[in-house]
C-alpha cells in the first residue's frame, strides 16, 4: 500500500512537473505577451517576467516594445517642378498597442515599409526640388504625419521619419554647378564694383586735399619714387608732375615780351670800278 501511495505521489510530482514546464512562460522587459485562449484574445496583455498559461489551450504571442529603425528604399518620382529624383528614407516606429498590433493587422512591419513607400512617393509629388534639398524638416514632418494617420489604429506609433539622401541625375547635377557657378561670379562682379566705388570716393577725397596742399602731391611723389626704388628695380619711370608743367607756363607769361621792330631794308650790292683799258699807240 505505501508503496503505491509512494507510485502516486511521484506520478503527480511528475505531471506537476510536466505541467509547470509545459505552462511556464518567460516574458523579457523589451516584450509583452498576447494570450489566445481558444483562438480568443485575452483581454490582459503579460508584462515582463514569469507567467503562467494553460498548456494545449492559451497561445502566448511575444510582441516588441523597443523602437524598430526600418529602412525605406530608394523611391523614384518626379517632382512637382518636374524633375526626376531618387529619394530613400528610415523610419523609427515601435508598439505601443500589442493587442491591437498583433489583432488589427496580419503583419505591422511589412505595413509600415508599405505605408512609408507609398507616403515617401507622395510626398515627392507634391514637393519642388529645392524643398527636398533644403528644406527637409518640413517634409519629414509631412511624411511622419501621413505614415503616423493609418499607423495609430494597428498601435503602432511612428517615433520620427528622416529623408537621407536625394539623388539627382547627371545633368541636373551639372546644370545646379553652373548655376551655383554663375551666381558666384555674380557675386564677386558686385563685390569688385563696390570696392571700385569706394576706392573712387576715397581718391575724390584725397585729391580734393592735395589740391588744396600743393606740397602735399610733392611728398606723396616722393613716397612713390621710394617705394619703387625699394623693389631693386632697373629702370626707375619718374613721372613729370603737371604742377610743375604749371608753375613753368606762369612763369612764363609773366615775363614781358619786347617790342616788335619794323624789318630793315635788304643792303644793296656794292659794283667794284674797274680802271679803263689802255688805248693802242
Amino acid at each position: 500500500m505505501v508503496e503505491e501511495l509512494v507510485a502516486a505521489g511521484v506520478t503527480l510530482a511528475s505531471a506537476g512537473v510536466v505541467y509547470v514546464m509545459a505552462a511556464a512562460r518567460v516574458v523579457k522587459q523589451y516584450e509583452r505577451g498576447v494570450v489566445f485562449r481558444l483562438g480568443r484574445l485575452r483581454p490582459e496583455v503579460r508584462g515582463p517576467g514569469f507567467t503562467m498559461v494553460v498548456p494545449f489551450v492559451d497561445r502566448l504571442q511575444k510582441v516588441n516594445m523597443q523602437v524598430v529603425t526600418m529602412p525605406v528604399p530608394a523611391q523614384e518620382g518626379i517632382t512637382r517642378d518636374n524633375v526626376t529624383v531618387r529619394v530613400d528614407a528610415v523610419v523609427y516606429f515601435k508598439v505601443t498597442g500589442p493587442a491591437e498590433a498583433v489583432v488589427r493587422v496580419e503583419d505591422y512591419r511589412f505595413a509600415v515599409s508599405q505605408m512609408a513607400q507609398t507616403s515617401l512617393r507622395s510626398i515627392i509629388g507634391k514637393s519642388e526640388l529645392d524643398d527636398l534639398l533644403s528644406n527637409r524638416e518640413k517634409l519629414n514632418q509631412g511624411l511622419e504625419l501621413m505614415i503616423d494617420s493609418p499607423a495609430v489604429e494597428w498601435g503602432v506609433t511612428i517615433d520620427r521619419v528622416e529623408i537621407k539622401d536625394v539623388s539627382l541625375p547627371e545633368t541636373m547635377k551639372r546644370s545646379m554647378a553652373r548655376q551655383a557657378e554663375a551666381d558666384r561670379e555674380r557675386r564677386a562682379r558686385v563685390i569688385n564694383a563696390d570696392a571700385e566705388l569706394q576706392a573712387s570716393k576715397k581718391l575724390a577725397e584725397a585729391a580734393k586735399e592735395m589740391s588744396e596742399q600743393p606740397a602735399a602731391l610733392q611728398l606723396r611723389l616722393l613716397q612713390t619714387v621710394v617705394a619703387v626704388a625699394a623693389e631693386k628695380n632697373s629702370t626707375l619711370v619718374l613721372p613729370f608732375p603737371v604742377e610743375l608743367l604749371r608753375f613753368l607756363e606762369k612763369a612764363q607769361q609773366a615775363v614781358p615780351t619786347a617790342p616788335a621792330q619794323p624789318p630793315q631794308p635788304a643792303p644793296q650790292p656794292v659794283q667794284e670800278q674797274l680802271p679803263p683799258p689802255p688805248s693802242p699807240g
